[in-house]
């Protein structure tokens, strides 16, 4: 977009009636910085602190321009970026306002013209006592600004401080309105909104008195606060000091009891040191006697130990022997173990023979079983064969079976065909069932994503989508959900053109067919439920069809593929809305050839918005160069249209289910008949097969004996042949037994020789065993005395060592027992203990004399006696617990504490009763202003916010407001920049009307109105100054400027028109 190199601004002819503080020449634009008047005195209409003069050098996109406002209403008009809102930007700088106020940027370099280093603003306001000069200087490398007052250099502190001498307060949006902050006002909570307005037509007591009562009622809750948390601290520390008395009196108590203790465990170590050394004197008398015991008994056992050993000699002799004969026992053993083998194998031989001989025999008699038998059977199949009937006459009637059974089976046959058919016909249905459900399943799973998402950004409209499922019979005619949820995208990769092209504030509103149901769909939803909610009306007429004003053929040479109408489908109504809203039918969506030739595109299709693969550009035509002007805009990444879901492929698939399941009830219908029919030609082959089994069973019975008969007839013949002499068979096997009986009674001889011969080895060996059992037996009796009189040896020596150590022991014990007893009494080694406490001089183990103290005659003296006092006193004492020796201390620094307490809340009481006299129990932190608005009569008032009210609502609404503070205003100037953009003419007219009269009244103050247009047939008053902003490439040089010429020229033309 073409950026102006310079911009000059020049007075309405309208303001030439007023008188200037200076020449009017002075406006007119120079190249070169000429040096500002000094400060003018003045008394004419200007009220204290009135912008006289607004010089900028380098500022924006000005090089060099001076404005000279008038005394009541100042309109500055131009076309869109010509420079209005930087003659704005300019005076709130320059009266030290911050970037942020206006929300362009946040440093206050970004102000100066790009390419520039420095920048300056100079603001002349005016004074009764002289003008003030106020210029600031802004440098971009340091970002930083210098000050100047009246030419003389000062800080941003003096400057803010007369400033707000002067009551400019320009971070007041009732007062300074700048174009970026108009929808700012709407959203000033009630108590901002009071301070705002406090601040600008209040005196300049008038907040700093609300801040301070603020203060006193906070300050009055504090010392509530205190005064409570003080008495219930009080009531603590008396309710802990009555505890705490009587710990005191137990603290003595327990005093008493410890005393005692120390005094018996004092005494305790010396009682005990006495019992220790009595018994080592009685360990070590039983010591001496124990030693003599053990050499005694050591005496004794040398002659046993002697006889044990000649006993041990004879006894390994005798072992000796007894080993020999069981060796010779062995061998003898061994052969006759081997006779004994050949003698049971002989047995068993004889067995074998006997076996096989009762094994032929028996089968011989099986044979001549099975020949009776077979005989038998034999006859009987002979006297059956006679008994059968000639079958010849039989096959008529198996031939008529069989036919009829071929016949029953083609129909079996047919009726299984028709069944699988109807299977087959069945598994398709519901395969194309499952099939039609999944497609359902899955496009309810897209459309709950769809709200899901709508749900997660913006839960209000969602509950307002539940309550309208819900309530739809409420409505006369159609209501549709949110735009978001309508429209259906042909290709999610498109969503992002829809997404960027509607805002998401149309996204998400319901669209109505009727006004009416709008409304009450509003009240129920705004006013009752408090969701915030948007809601449109549809064209009456339908856009929705409605040819574009050139044909995509022509724009395809551009790359464009489609307009945006074409990538979605939504309902007629919600289309309709989005043509006559977003003309979605006339806007082209190209690709990233479009892109590459933009300029081409811009300049011969004149298309007022295009979309390429990543881009948005918007066309606009200069209303006075008549020049092509665009601007280009990255697209934003779709987030809720790129779920895809066909709404008319899901009533169709609909409609598709309901299909496919009447036809599986009809198919289940069918196979229901065919099975019954089937069941019944199966019945009937099954009796036709069994008369046909038993007709050929008659018909093959004869043939079958005959077989059977020849059969056995044969088996008959091969049993007679084969024939068994079994008296043959006998003789053989007897010879064969004698022959191995003899050779056994050979072996039975060899056998009982053997047997004698062991036999007299056993008895000389157990002669030899019993004389080694009598050895053995004296051997044990001496080991026995022996081992006795060595278990008592080694008693009596282990009796001897403990009571040794036991002696080592308590002599250790008692040296240590003394050493601790003068520890106790703080006696040292070397000294003696004083007569007073002596009564007995005992002899201690190590050979010296000590006298242990004896200062507890009054407490006992054995050790029980000792320690059951101890534990007495100990347990008494143990009753006295949580007490230390700082409990008195404690006691007395708390009651002074009371005493201190009990002041302090008296002094904080007076103070409290001082405050609510002086105040009412008020919070004045909660004070605020509600604007409350209506601008239907059928509707309620509802409070002023961003949301309820549109853009123009909410325009109307902050004007009035201000137009109300105007006549009580008591800020020297007020800014409004560019708020008639959002309204209507009717009401635009309305508010300009407002204006003119309510500024240009005497006694109020200078008023500054920006606005890019105005309608026609406006009224206007004397009072009024205009300003008209210009710029372009047919501007005039600065050098060429001259107001007197252009004022004389214009004299002229007007005095020879009525010649003509």
């Amino acid at each position: 977009m073409a950026t102006p190199s310079r911009k000059t601004s020049t007075p309405s002819p309208l303001a030439s009636k007023r008188t200037l503080p200076r020449d009017p020449s002075s406006e007119v634009p120079s190249k070169k910085k000429s040096s500002a008047p000094p400060p003018l005195q003045s008394s004419g209409p200007f009220v204290e602190g009135s912008i006289v003069r607004i010089a900028m050098e380098n500022f924006l996109t000005y090089d060099i321009c001076e404005v000279s406002p008038g005394p009541h209403l100042n309109m500055i008009i131009g076309a869109n970026g010509t420079g209005k809102s930087s003659i704005v930007c300019a005076i709130c700088l320059g009266l030290a306002g911050k970037p942020a106020f206006m929300g362009r940027a946040d440093k206050v370099g970004f102000f100066v013209k790009r390419g520039c280093s420095k920048g300056m603003v100079e603001i002349e306001l005016f004074r009764t006592s002289g003008n003030l000069v106020i210029t600031r200087e802004i440098d971009v490398a340091k970002n930083q600004s210098f000050w100047f007052i009246n030419k003389k250099s000062t800080t941003q502190k003096v400057v803010e401080e007369q400033v707000a001498a002067l009551n400019i307060q320009v971070g007041n949006l009732c007062q300074f309105l700048p174009q970026d902050k108009v929808g700012e006002f709407a959203k000033l909570s009630k108590i901002e909104l009071l301070e705002a307005t406090e601040k600008s037509i209040g005196p300049p007591e008038m907040h700093r008195y609300h801040c301070e009562l603020k203060n006193f009622r906070e300050k009055e809750k504090q010392l509530e606060t205190s005064c409570k948390e003080k008495t219930e601290y009080l009531e603590k520390m008396i309710q802990r000091n009555e505890r705490y008395k009587q710990d005191v009196e137990r603290f003595y108590e327990r005093k008493r009891h410890l005393d005692l203790i120390e005094m018996l465990e004092a005494k305790r170590p010396w009682v005990e040191y006495e019992n220790v050394r009595q018994e080592y004197e009685e360990v070590k008398l039983a010591r001496d006697r124990a030693k003599e015991e053990v050499r005694k008994l050591k005496e004794g056992q040398i002659p046993i130990t002697q006889r044990i050993e000649e006993i041990e000699r004879q006894r390994h002799s005798l072992e000796a022997r007894i080993k020999e004969k069981a060796t010779d026992i062995k061998e003898t053993s061994q052969k006759c173990k081997q006779k004994q083998d050949v003698i049971e194998r002989k047995d068993k031989h004889i067995e074998e023979l006997q076996q096989a001989l009762i094994v032929k025999q028996n089968e011989e008699h099986d044979r001549q079983r099975r020949i009776s038998n077979t005989r038998k059977m034999i006859e009987d199949l002979q006297n059956e064969l006679r008994t059968t009937e000639n079958c010849e006459n039989l096959q008529p009637q198996i031939d008529a079976i069989t036919n009829d059974l071929r016949r029953v089976q083609d129909e079996k046959a047919l009726c299984e065909g028709e069944i699988i058919d109807k299977r087959r016909e069945k598994d398709t249905l519901e395969k194309e069932k499952r099939s039609v459900a999944d497609h359902i399943v899955r496009f309810d799973s897209l459309m709950n994503q769809k709200e899901d998402k709508l749900r997660q950004r913006y839960r209000d409209t969602y509950d307002a989508v539940l309550w309208l499922r819900s309530n739809r019979n409420r409505f006369k005619q159609r209501v549709f959900e949110p735009i978001m949820l309508t429209i259906n995208m042909k290709d999610n990769k498109n969503a992002k053109y829809i997404e960027n092209h509607i805002p998401s504030n149309d996204l998400r509103a319901f669209v109505f067919e009727s006004q009416e149901d709008m409304e009450v769909f509003l009240k129920e939803v705004r006013d009752n439920k408090k969701l915030r909610v948007n809601a449109v009306i549809a064209p009456k007429s339908s856009y929705a069809d409605k040819a574009p004003s050139r044909s995509l053929n022509e724009l395809k040479q551009y790359g464009f593929f489609s307009y945006l109408r074409e990538l979605f489908d939504a309902p007629d109504p919600v289309m309709s809305y989005l043509c006559c809203q977003y003309h979605v039918h006339e806007v082209p969506v190209g690709t990233a050839r479009t892109r590459e030739r933009i300029e081409r595109v811009i300049q011969e299709t004149r298309l007022k918005q295009i979309y390429t693969a990543e881009e948005k550009y918007v066309v606009k035509t200069s209303f006075y160069s008549n020049k092509v002007i665009s601007s280009n805009t990255s697209l934003k990444v779709a987030q809720f249209l790129t779920v895809t879901v066909d709404l008319e492929q899901r009533r169709h698939l609909e409609e598709q289910l309901k299909e496919i399941n009447r036809k599986l009830q009809a198919v289940e219908s069918g196979l229901i008949a065919l099975r019954e029919t089937n069941k019944h030609l199966e019945h009937k082959d099954n009796e036709l097969r069994q008369k046909k089994k038993e007709l050929l069973e008659r018909k093959t019975k004869k043939r079958q004996l005959e077989q059977k008969i020849s059969s056995k007839l044969g088996s008959l013949k091969l049993m007679e042949q084969d024939t068994c002499n079994l008296e043959e068979e006998e003789r053989k096997a007897n010879t064969k037994i004698k022959e191995i009986n003899v050779q056994k009674a050979k072996l039975v001889t060899e056998l009982t020789n053997l047997i004698k011969i062991c036999t007299s080895l056993h008895i000389q060996k157990v002669d030899l065993i019993l004389q080694n059992t009598t050895v053995i037996s004296e051997k044990n009796k001496l080991e026995s005395d022996y081992m006795a009189a060595s278990s008592q040896l080694r008693l009596t020596e282990q009796h001897f060592i403990e009571l040794d150590e036991s002696k080592q022991r308590l002599l250790q014990k008692c040296r240590e027992l003394m050493k601790r007893a003068r520890q106790v009494c703080n006696l040292g080694a070397e000294q003696t203990v004083p007569q007073e406490y002596q009564t007995q001089v005992p002899t201690i183990p190590n050979g010296h004399n000590s006298s242990p103290p004896m200062a507890f005659q009054d407490l006992p003296n054995t050790l029980d006696e000792i320690d059951a006092l101890l534990t007495e006193e100990r347990s008494r004492a143990s009753c006295f617990t949580g007490l230390n020796p700082t409990v008195v201390q404690e006691y007395t620094k708390r009651e002074e504490e009371i005493e201190q307490l009990t002041e302090e809340l008296k002094i904080k009481k007076v103070e409290l009763d001082k405050y609510r006299e002086n105040i009412s129990q008020e919070d004045y932190d909660k004070y605020g202003i509600r604007i409350r608005v209506k601008f239907r009569s059928s509707t309620q008032l509802h409070e002023l916010t961003p949301h309820h009210q549109s853009g123009g609502e909410r325009s109307v609404s902050t004007m009035l407001y201000l137009m109300a503070l105007q006549e009580l205003n008591r800020c020297p100037f007020r800014v409004v920049d560019e708020i008639n953009q959002g309204m209507d003419p009717i009401n635009e007219r309305r508010v300009f009307e407002m204006v003119v009269n309510t500024a240009c009244k005497e006694n109020t103050s200078q008023y500054f109105f920006i606005t890019p247009k105005l309608l026609q047939n406006l009224p206007y008053n004397d009072k009024m100054t205009v300003l008209f902003v210009y710029n372009g490439p047919h501007m005039l040089e600065p050098n060429r400027w001259n107001l007197k010429a252009f004022q004389r020229r214009r004299r002229r033309i007007t005095f020879t028109q009525p010649c003509q």
